[in-house]
């Protein structure tokens, strides 16, 4: 997702008369993949990843129609630490509500899949989208592809030590996914291939804004991996304190950031605070609507997060948060793009 210049192409009657199609494609490919991201957080929240324990990428997308069915899946699913140690009392009723997020969300990753390649192998092959584009596009795909990989690894990580899965690989997918829905956005702001590259203060505080937003979110998965959210529901304060003590309990150090969840969740703070000051720095200097866009989309989210540590995660809540951290991601990529594109320059095209 890093800006640059592309050699300008000249685009024939056929991929002009196009371009609105393949825009509104990719738009609504990032929006799908927005959904995905909301109910991989309703999925995880409902505990519900682990309910089914086998990958079938064609099968899988046909859920049991049978009460016989149901019982094969359940009888599978009791033999996971999740359900021996977590859920032993679990009926087949409550087993039905944790599977259907699961295949929710496992469905509509296969509908992205279908919904991506089979407009991309037409777009290709009538030669609507320009030979320049070809390259980002099947990145793309690649990049759906590796999600839906680091997904099923994600959950084999629970199905045989663990009562959930790995708070790393969570991180993974969730960083994958925030990846994609930016890198799908990146594309389809910069079809015109207008952007110049980098090259003044305000795009380098631009794109470092854009990052930190995105290694933001990765340690919110950390934060949902380990819990951390139903713990020090407090703020400002943490545990009584601005720096809470037992940062460092750990041994080595660096597994505090990673595996300790008071740690974990003073880094998330601390991240949002950063972010907020370079954010409303840049308003307060750039004064463009891109910027006020993001300034605003920040303070909602902050409050949102606050709102949701407050009243110990809950669902709804939850999800605005997870969704509305999507949200911020986007508005400092289009805030990005603003710069590059209406920025003038000799190197400008």
């Amino acid at each position: 997702m890093v800006p640059y210049l592309a050699a300008m192409e000249v685009p024939t009657p056929r991929q002009s008369a196009a371009e609105p199609h393949v825009r509104l494609w990719l738009y609504a490919m990032a929006f799908l993949v927005f959904a995905m991201v909301i109910v991989g957080g309703a999925t995880r929240l409902t505990e519900s990843g682990l309910s089914i324990t086998e990958w079938q990428p064609l099968l899988g997308v046909i859920p049991p129609l049978t009460e016989a069915q149901w019982m094969e899946l359940f009888d599978k699913y009791k033999l996971i630490p999740q359900a021996r140690i977590v859920n032993p009392d679990m009926t087949l009723a409550g087993f039905k509500f944790i599977f259907w997020w699961e295949w929710s969300h496992r469905f509509l990753g296969r509908f992205i899949g279908v919904a991506y390649a089979v407009p991309l192998v037409w777009f290709v092959v009538t030669a609507a989208v320009r030979r320049s584009m070809w390259s980002k596009l099947f990145i793309l795909l690649a990049l759906g592809v590796l999600q839906g990989l680091l997904g099923w690894i994600m959950v084999k990580s629970g199905l045989q030590d663990r009562v959930s899965v790995s708070q790393y690989l969570l991180a993974a997918h969730l960083s994958a996914a925030t990846f994609l829905f930016g890198a799908i956005l990146w594309v389809v702001m910069g079809l015109n291939g207008d952007r110049r590259r980098l090259s003044q203060s305000a795009d380098r505080s631009a794109l470092t804004i854009a990052v930190l937003v995105f290694l933001q979110i990765a340690a919110g998965a950390f934060v949902a991996g380990l819990d951390a959210g139903m713990g020090y529901n407090t703020w400002p304060l943490m545990d009584g304190a601005i720096v809470p003590t037992g940062l460092f309990a750990m041994e080595p150090w660096w597994r505090n950031f990673f595996e300790n969840a008071l740690t974990v969740q003073f880094d998330h703070r601390m991240i949002a605070y950063v972010i907020a000051v370079l954010v409303a720095g840049f308003a307060v200097l750039a004064r463009t609507p891109a910027a006020l866009l993001l300034l605003g989309a920040v303070l909602v989210q902050i409050a949102l997060g606050i709102a949701t540590l407050l009243w110990q995660v809950p669902l709804v809540l939850a999800l605005f948060h997870q969704g509305g951290a999507l949200i911020v991601f986007a508005a400092a990529l289009w805030n990005l793009h603003i710069l590059l594109r209406r920025s003038p320059g000799p190197d400008r095209r």
